[in-house]
């Protein structure tokens, strides 16, 4: 018998969802980064709308880059703060701006570096006379 439906889902059906593999949610239940699910009396795990809340955060905040040393850290906040979200949300945005002056800096980087490269580039066609 299959126990998801629009209130609870189960693993496979989780991961299907989320587009991740049951691995990678059980790695984050490990790590802390989600509670640990809900089981039936026989042990079976079962999801809840909130839990797919909170995987869809973890797994947008990773996708904008941030570590899973920085993940947990919001994680730890998130269950030390009564799950209040607004209590997360300007260290989130702190991660955010850190990570987006990095990422600036990265873009600058290769960019003087590509200069450079088309400037040498342009030097020895000139002085090899070779076609462009």
């Amino acid at each position: 018998m299959r126990l998801s439906n629009e209130d609870h889902m189960q693993i496979s059906d989780l991961a299907k969802m989320l587009n991740i593999t049951t691995r990678t949610i059980r790695l984050y239940e490990k790590l802390g980064l989600v509670e640990p699910p809900k089981r039936t009396e026989g042990k079976v795990r079962y999801y809840e709308k909130d839990d797919v809340k909170r995987f869809k955060f973890v797994l947008r905040v990773k996708t904008l880059g941030l570590s899973l040393e920085e993940m947990k850290e919001l994680a730890d906040l998130y269950n030390r703060e009564q799950k209040v979200p607004d209590k997360i949300m300007p260290r989130l945005i702190e991660l955010l701006d850190t990570h987006l002056n990095s990422i600036k800096e990265k873009v600058s980087t290769l960019q003087r570096l590509e200069k450079d490269i088309s400037e040498y580039r342009t030097r020895i066609v000139d002085q090899y006379r070779l076609s462009k």
